[in-house]
C-alpha cells in the first residue's frame, strides 16, 4: 500500500498547535555566508519561489564558516533590508541558547539577550518560532517556561521549540509552560534513525509537534558514501530513486516525509540547483516494502 494513503507528502505541514502550516520541506542556513547580498537574495528566493516557505537559521551560524557569531542572521538581515517585501512570504525561524565558549546557556537574561539580539541582526520585529538550539542542564525548566512567556507576551516571539533535546527534557520544560511548545528538531535522516526508537518521533505524533529534521542528506555521506553502511543506504535509495526518477538526495528526504510524524527536512545546500532539486521529493511516494528497505540497509541488521 503506498504511503500517500496515511497523507500526501506535498500536503503543508501543521506547526504544532500554533495554526500556523508551513511548507513540507524547509531551507536552512548554516552555510549561509559571504558579502554577496544579490547571491544571497537569490537564494531566498529561490527557495521561496519552489514553494519552501520555512526558513530556519540560529545565531550561532556564522563561526562554523570562519564568520562572526550571528553572520547568517546578519546576512538574512541585509537581504530584507534589499528586499522587504521578502519577509511576508515566509516563516522565520531561529535558534538560541549556545554561547561561544560556555558553551550553553539557557539563563533568563541570556536568551532575553539572545532573541533580542537575533530581531536586531535580521532587521525584524518577531519570528514565528524560536528555539532552544541545545539543552543547559544547569537551569531549571521553570525559567525557561517564564522567559518564553514573557518574550510571547511581549510580541517578540510568536511561538517556541527545542532542539537536539530528549524526550524527557522536552516533557520536563512543556509542564511549566502554560501554552504547548510546537517543535523540535533532531538530526533524522536514513543513516542517522536514532528518533526512530528513541522516542522523539513518538513523542512528536503524541503532543502534535512538528518534527524539523537536520542533516537529512546525513551531512552530505549520502553524496560521498564512504562506508559500507553508507553504501547500503545509498543501494537502496537509488533503487527508490531510479523508480521515481528524482535525485538520490530526493528520495532521501521523501523517505523522512514518510513517517507520520510527518517530519520536515531541512535542505541545507547553498546552491540554487540543488534547492530547486529537493522538491523533487513532492512528486513521488514510498511503497512500504521501499520504505523498509531503507530502514534495514540503515539498521545493517534484519528487522526483527
Amino acid at each position: 500500500m503506498p504511503l500517500t494513503d496515511l497523507g500526501l507528502s506535498h500536503e503543508r505541514r501543521a506547526l504544532g498547535k500554533s495554526g500556523l502550516t508551513v511548507s513540507p520541506l524547509a531551507w536552512g542556513m548554516w552555510r549561509f555566508k559571504g558579502h554577496d547580498v544579490k547571491a544571497a537574495r537569490a537564494l531566498v528566493e529561490t527557495a521561496l519561489d519552489c514553494g519552501i516557505d520555512l526558513l530556519d537559521t540560529a545565531d550561532i551560524y556564522g563561526p562554523d564558516n570562519g564568520e562572526p557569531f550571528g553572520a547568517a542572521e546578519l546576512l538574512l538581515g541585509k537581504v530584507l533590508a534589499e528586499a522587504p517585501g521578502l519577509r511576508a512570504r515566509f516563516t522565520l525561524a531561529t535558534k538560541g541558547g549556545i554561547e561561544m565558549g560556555v558553551p550553553y546557556n539557557s539563563s533568563s537574561d541570556y536568551l532575553t539577550s539572545a532573541v533580542e539580539a537575533s530581531l536586531q541582526r535580521m532587521g525584524v520585529e518577531r519570528v514565528e518560532l524560536w528555539q532552544i538550539h541545545r539543552p543547559d542542564h544547569l537551569v531549571h525548566p521553570a525559567e525557561i517556561a517564564k522567559t518564553f512567556e514573557t518574550l510571547r507576551a511581549q510580541g517578540k516571539v510568536a511561538e517556541f521549540g527545542v532542539s537536539n533535546h530528549t524526550t524527557a527534557q522536552v516533557s520536563a520544560l512543556q509542564a511549566h509552560l502554560s501554552f504547548p511548545l510546537v517543535s523540535v528538531q533532531p538530526e533524522f535522516s536514513p543513516l542517522a534513525i536514532e528518533p526512530l526508537y528513541d522516542g522523539v518521533l513518538d513523542q512528536a505524533v503524541e503532543r502534535n509537534l512538528a518534527v524539523l529534521a537536520w542533516s537529512p542528506l546525513g551531512g552530505g555521506r549520502l553524496a560521498s558514501p564512504q562506508d559500507e553502511r553508507s553504501r547500503a543506504v545509498v543501494e537502496a535509495l537509488s533503487k527508490v530513486a531510479e523508480r521515481a526518477g528524482v535525485s538520490v538526495s530526493a528520495a532521501a528526504y521523501g523517505w523522512i516525509m514518510a513517517h507520520p510524524a510527518r517530519p520536515i527536512p531541512i535542505v541545507g545546500s547553498q546552491q540554487v540547483t540543488r534547492i530547486r532539486e529537493a522538491t523533487q521529493a513532492l512528486s513521488f511516494t514510498y511503497s512500504r516494502q521501499e520504505w523498509y528497505a531503507v530502514l534495514t540497509a540503515a539498521r545493517g541488521v534484519p528487522l526483527p
